[in-house]
């Protein structure tokens, strides 16, 4: 496997978390996706950690980011200017509608997933090319293409940030960085509190899934059954482009 230093961080939380290695990165990852699948973002992986700096783990080192922040990606990237893998896990999930909701909460969910995400990707591209190429592991959502009224703005933001990686994993191959969107339904996090406990995942599994896709160069990790039905409906598929 390529030699990796992955960074780790948080969003709307100004913080994350660089991962020496794959076992720390793959702790973390679980650790992040289980207290809140909801923010997150950075390379070895962004999540919902409200105080990073409280943890205390081999092969972790807490890194102030908020990736709605130009300032704070610029910082992050040159604190972080070993890195070879790139996880974007930050996210906001305000349900709002489209029509109904704040103009503040719609604008929230796009500068978060569209704007936030692709923020962190420009800034780290070049050190990942510089470092001899690596990847990059975008945490996406059935909701990508399921697209629910009730929360319309967070829809339109994944579908959005979807067809972002879709450009991208086009553009970065030939600098030798392959990436990956993992789709997902609920899982069983606060943010999906609200939700049947037989309707949600796992987020260990899904951490697992992720990070297998992402180091055997998948394209796209469905992670459940109504990812994988979903997909499954539309007019083509991604090994497919």
């Amino acid at each position: 496997m390529m030699s990796t230093r992955w960074l780790s961080c948080d969003m709307p939380a100004p913080s994350s978390m660089i991962c020496r290695d794959i076992d720390s990165l793959s702790l973390m990852l679980r650790i992040d996706i289980a207290v809140d699948a909801s923010q997150a973002e950075k390379v070895g992986h962004a999540g919902g950690l409200d105080h990073p700096e409280t943890i205390e783990l081999s092969g972790v080192e807490p890194v102030q980011l908020d990736i709605t922040d130009p300032t704070s990606v610029r910082r992050a990237a040159d604190l972080a200017s070993d890195v070879t893998v790139l996880i974007n896990n930050a996210g906001t999930s305000t349900r709002a509608s489209l029509l109904s909701g704040t103009f503040e909460d719609v604008r929230l969910e796009m500068e978060t997933h569209y704007f936030g995400t692709l923020s962190v990707i420009r800034a780290f591209a070049p050190i990942i090319e510089g470092n001899g190429g690596g990847a990059i592991l975008n945490m996406l959502s059935v909701l990508s293409w399921l697209h629910a009224p009730a929360s319309g703005a967070y829809s339109a933001a994944k579908a959005a940030e979807w067809a972002m990686t879709d450009a991208l994993r086009q553009e970065l191959a030939p600098r030798g960085i392959h990436v990956t969107a993992v789709h997902v339904g609920y899982m069983d996090t606060d943010m999906a509190a609200f939700a049947p406990a037989d309707q949600k995942t796992d987020p260990a599994i899904v951490a697992e899934l992720a990070l297998d896709g992402l180091l055997a160069g998948e394209p796209e990790v469905l992670a459940d059954d109504l990812t994988r039905a979903t997909k499954a409906q539309l007019s083509g598929t991604q090994n497919d482009r």
